[in-house]
């Protein structure tokens, strides 16, 4: 992702429906496992087993309401992050998995209009400041609600744990 203020992402879009819950992101046998190049070889796999293994890096999930419902687990964003997905976008997202998603550096995006238009396989492109939506397939756009810019700038430095150590210096664990 362009560390830049004008971030941006281009990609093709995987769709999901709604309810998606942090075991099909993630299986929970895999969650002894906290290497992301390795939860990346398994991520989606309980709702898509081919998902892992022909993502392609700065494409985008698009999904209904509810993602990342179920655990709390931080191993569902950072798999997705992993995978070289550059954003999710859903009509909501479970409060948690949002909040873990911020954390570890991987933007999110609500948009109702957009989760119901978008189809899988459709290209996007996604500017992470205004929260703009194009669909570069089907030649429309979408308003998502921009992220703060706080939450851009934890984004923007790859998480939390990077924020805090360039902001508050040395060693934060």
């Amino acid at each position: 992702m362009d560390p830049s203020e004008n971030a941006a992402a281009q990609g093709r879009v995987w769709k999901f429906g709604d309810n998606v819950n942090t075991d099909e992101i993630i299986p929970a046998i895999y969650l002894n496992i906290t290497e992301g190049e390795i939860l990346a070889q398994h991520c989606m796999e309980g709702i898509d087993a081919t998902f892992a293994k022909t993502v392609q890096e700065g494409d985008v999930i698009v999904a209904g309401r509810n993602f990342g419902c179920g655990s709390s687990r931080e191993h569902a964003p950072l798999c997705i992050k992993a995978a070289g997905v550059s954003c999710v976008i859903a009509a909501t997202f479970a409060r948690i998995f949002f909040r873990n998603a911020i954390n570890i550096g991987l933007p999110l995006f609500e948009c109702v209009e957009a989760a119901d238009k978008i189809q899988e396989g459709d290209t996007l492109r996604v500017d992470f400041a205004a929260g703009l939506i194009d669909n570069v397939t089907r030649g429309e756009s979408y308003r998502a609600v921009p992220l703060p810019e706080f939450m851009r700038e934890i984004i923007r430095v790859g998480g939390l744990m990077n924020w805090a150590t360039a902001h508050m210096g040395g060693d934060t664990k």
